[in-house]
């Protein structure tokens, strides 16, 4: 059985499972830089790169894939839950154009049902359920694949892959 898992955030990351041969891979989500006027200022933001998502994504056509349905939490500002949106939108659409079975999936759902409390807590998780892969999850920026590997995880386990 081999599950995608994505947690779509600019710090995010996508995660293979295999389970029939115990494999994972997982890509920090590519993001470029891109150029945007404000007060009449040239100025440079990060997004996701949707070619680069694409191109990891590209021969794993009509393969589940799992997404963590984010949303606005509170004390965010507009401009950054609006930059969260386009994240997840990109993410979306390339598994669309992919023919891949998209679930949404709640972070609360996941993460109480792996075992996880809070981004420090997933990184600690992530390293007990894939001791083989530890190395993956050891910096503290590395909260984004220890999401999206624990939601692949997760997804094997509750019976939501098909393969």
């Amino acid at each position: 059985m081999i599950v995608w898992a994505v947690d779509p955030g600019l710090k995010g990351a996508l995660a293979r499972l295999d389970m029939y041969v115990g494999s994972l891979l997982i890509y920090d989500m590519p993001i470029i830089s891109t150029d945007y006027l404000k007060a009449g200022k040239k100025k440079k933001r990060n997004i996701v790169d949707a070619k680069g998502v694409y191109e990891i994504l590209k021969d794993e056509k009509y393969r589940a894939i799992f997404i963590e349905q984010v949303g606005a939490r509170p004390g965010q500002g507009v401009t950054s839950m609006f930059g969260f949106g386009r994240s997840l939108g990109v993410v979306v659409g390339v598994a669309a154009a992919l023919d891949m079975p998209t679930t949404m999936v709640r972070p609360q759902e996941w993460q109480k049902a792996v075992g996880a409390k809070g981004k420090d807590g997933s990184r600690q998780r992530a390293k007990e359920v894939f001791p083989a892969f530890a190395d993956l999850f050891k910096r503290k920026k590395d909260d984004g694949r220890s999401d999206a590997a624990l939601l692949a995880y997760y997804s094997t386990f509750c019976g939501l892959s098909v393969d």
